[in-house]
């Protein structure tokens, strides 16, 4: 009969079948012995207390990061001082806002179509929907080189979004440098109309008195401010005569040198441009019915446009911002402008055309009445709307004060 076994304190084995799973049995420092069964399952009570320490550690921070909303500085610091991580991984820029649709528009307004009364509308808008209204200083160059093209290009596309930019320049292609095209609008006008307005404007002004001139045209000469106007355009003056009068079609067809050319390819690139680039080009004649249709088209930039535009006490962006000593030429020089014009027509028509489509199609009526036969010298009417100076800045700024105060 076998004896059982004697522990070595004294006694019968309290494990006669082998020690347990995890150690040895206690006594004679039994602690610091590891007799595992498992290699990877060896542990110390050092080990266990280093565990349930980084546990503890763990639990906090998580429960901190829970309490202020994010993890505690210090240990950002430390992620990025460890090249862990980046400062912007938890504490970059916050999220941006939705952008409504389009986000880039462009305004490369025509001169003497309107432009000046439209960018004042904006200026108001602006600060009312909170678009970005981006303007230039820069009135007298439409013709870029393609540095300058690119340099602009660039300038307008890093702008805050969503944004409004205006100037006079004829179409930019930002797809051909590589940026995202945005979206055209713009106005244009009878083109005789256009040319006397300028024409007149040039020399004398505006409503507010004849001294305009001096800011205008300081250094035009006596003898050509008051050049008559059939004189100017029965002798072929270089001012009354092409490629001078080819002015509307360039703003469509865009910066190729050819633009520059009263010509069928000019006039039908126009064209093209009008029908992929631009979401709405309106004729100033109609402008209320312009204002209502970028109020649908684009309310984010021009919602309450048409009711700003109307306010009774601020109808000198209407009839009162006339051009002073204007008067109609002659039958025969009309005919003649009109003739030398016949690229800017074929294009004004069309637009006009397109416009009265989408108008219909928004049910609204055209007010203007159509004549059934164009007489063989065609006299323009004069506009009951007209745009004030460029330089009126006072009185700009004056009523603008106005519209913000109520």
């Amino acid at each position: 009969m076998k004896k059982k076994q004697q522990h070595p304190g004294g006694g019968a084995d309290p494990w006669p079948h082998g020690a347990p799973l995890g150690g040895a049995p206690p006594g004679l420092g039994s602690w610091k012995r590891r007799v595992p069964l498992l290699p990877f399952l060896r542990f110390s009570l050092r080990d266990y207390g280093f565990c349930m320490a980084t546990l503890l550690v763990f639990c906090l921070g998580s429960l901190l990061y829970q309490l202020s909303g994010g993890p505690p500085r210090f240990l950002l610091d430390l992620r990025q001082y460890l090249g862990n991580s980046t400062y912007l991984d938890d504490h970059g820029p916050p999220p941006s806002k939705v952008l409504p649709f389009p986000s880039q528009v462009v305004y490369n307004r025509v001169g003497k179509c309107g432009s000046r009364t439209v960018v004042l509308l904006l200026r108001i808008l602006s600060e009312k929907h909170g678009f970005n209204l981006v303007t230039s200083d820069i009135h007298n160059k439409t013709r870029l080189t393609k540095n300058e093209q690119m340099e602009l290009i660039k300038n307008i596309s890093t702008a805050e979004q969503p944004y409004l930019f205006t100037r006079h320049v004829h179409f930019l292609n930002f797809s051909r440098f590589g940026g995202d095209q945005p979206v055209y609008i713009n106005i244009i006008r009878d083109p005789v109309n256009r040319f006397l307005s300028n024409y007149f404007f040039r020399r004398f002004g505006d409503w507010r008195g004849e001294q305009n001139h001096m800011i205008r045209t300081p250094s035009m000469r006596q003898e050509e401010r008051y050049l008559d106007i059939n004189e100017c355009i029965l002798e072929n003056y270089p001012e009354c005569s092409n490629p001078r009068l080819f002015y509307i079609i360039p703003y469509f067809c865009g910066q190729h040198p050819r633009c520059r050319e009263p010509g069928e390819w000019a006039l039908e690139r126009a064209k093209l441009n009008v029908n992929e680039n631009f979401l709405l080009v309106g004729i100033l004649e109609e402008l209320e019915d312009v204002l209502l249709l970028l109020e649908r088209f684009l309310p984010h930039y021009f919602k309450g446009v048409l009711s700003i535009y109307k306010d009774p006490e601020h109808r000198k962006l209407g009839n009162m911002t006339v051009t002073v000593k204007k008067t109609v030429p002659s039958p025969e020089a009309v005919q003649i402008l009109y003739q030398r014009m016949r690229y800017e027509y074929e294009f004004y028509h069309y637009v006009k055309e397109q416009f009265h489509l989408l108008k219909r199609k928004f049910g609204l009526k055209s007010h203007v009445s159509k004549p059934l036969l164009r007489p063989h010298f065609f006299i323009p009417t004069p506009l009951e709307t007209e745009e004030p100076i460029d330089d009126e800045e006072q009185d700009d700024e004056k009523w603008l004060e106005d519209i913000y105060k109520r």
